[in-house]
């Protein structure tokens, strides 16, 4: 477990949770159980734990524990699931997002630009798409749009033009065969950042990750007990903005709705207005940890 994910934030996020020994949980982001095996030590026997991951190599990490119970499956779907086992509310949800260290180091996987794997970058195997269709196959304009807006690349425009070129002589399958086509678009001395950006973006897209988010985040509030805590860790600004966003607001474009004698209606409360970051310690020994952001928030109604 320890190899496929450190987790971040470990005992802020369980604190966090403000657990009660009997109460029913959610970790949306099961995999390596690191966040799980921690919740599991806090509750007593009459307790549950529900915990999703569309990974299927996650499976290895599943928890011998009858209180627990492993869902192969997309956050997105928390709802249809928890109704089909007979569950209405939970007293807290977990939710770890982005990618985790197994993930990126994985070469098999294809998430990382280190490494001359296939541009694979699925979440869910099961999936046929992978990152080298969207690269191969996505026309000029969509191509800008995703590395504008998943990945905030400012000569994105240039970087689609030159997909576009060099694929036109030659179909990109694997990761050195796409870097060496974008490689004059990347600015100098500042390669691993960029082309972090650039593998963000593919990644995003490919998993539909903002649109399962905000599906996820929308379930929440209808999910969770009144006093029951929703936990996010983000690690992008875009991933913050809807988690911000809908924790504010109940949605995820920040817009604020008054009910008809004109009072706003907010389903949270927000626990911390600054996001928790990790501590210089923390990030010495997980340094992958550095962008995360922790958010937490009370139902109230």
């Amino acid at each position: 477990m320890s190899t496929y994910h450190t987790p971040v934030l470990l005992h802020k996020c369980i604190n966090a949770l403000n657990l009660k020994k009997g109460g029913i949980y959610v970790d949306v982001t099961f995999g390596g159980g690191g966040h799980s095996r921690e919740i599991l030590k806090n509750l007593d026997k009459s307790a549950r734990l529900i915990a999703f991951d569309q990974d299927l190599d996650a499976q290895a990490n599943i928890i011998d524990d009858k209180r627990f119970l492993f869902i192969h499956s997309n956050f997105r779907y928390i709802k249809n699931y928890l109704k089909y086992y007979n569950i209405e509310k939970v007293d807290g949800i977990l939710a770890d997002l982005g990618i985790s260290s197994f993930h990126i180091d994985a070469k098999q996987r294809g998430f990382s630009f280190k490494s001359n794997a296939d541009l694979d970058m699925r979440m869910n195997t099961k999936m046929k798409k992978t990152a080298a269709d969207i690269v191969n196959e996505y026309d000029e304009n969509d191509l800008i749009n995703i590395f504008r807006q998943f990945g905030e690349i400012k000569n994105a425009g240039a970087l689609a033009k030159q997909i576009i070129a060099g694929r036109s002589t030659k179909k990109v399958k694997k990761i050195n065969d796409f870097i060496e086509i974008i490689k004059n678009k990347i600015p100098k001395k500042q390669e691993n950042k960029y082309l972090a950006k650039v593998f963000q973006a593919l990644r995003i897209e490919l998993n539909d990750e903002i649109n399962a988010l905000e599906e996820f985040l929308l379930s929440t509030g209808e999910l969770l007990n009144t006093g029951g805590r929703l936990v996010v860790l983000s690690y992008h600004s875009l991933e913050d903005r809807y988690v911000k966003n809908y924790i504010r607001s109940g949605n995820c474009k920040g817009i604020i709705e008054k009910d008809i004698y004109g009072n706003y209606t907010q389903i949270f409360k927000q626990i911390n207005k600054k996001p928790i970051a990790p501590g210089e310690e923390e990030i010495k020994n997980n340094p992958r940890a550095r962008s995360a952001k922790l958010r937490i928030a009370e139902k109230q109604t």
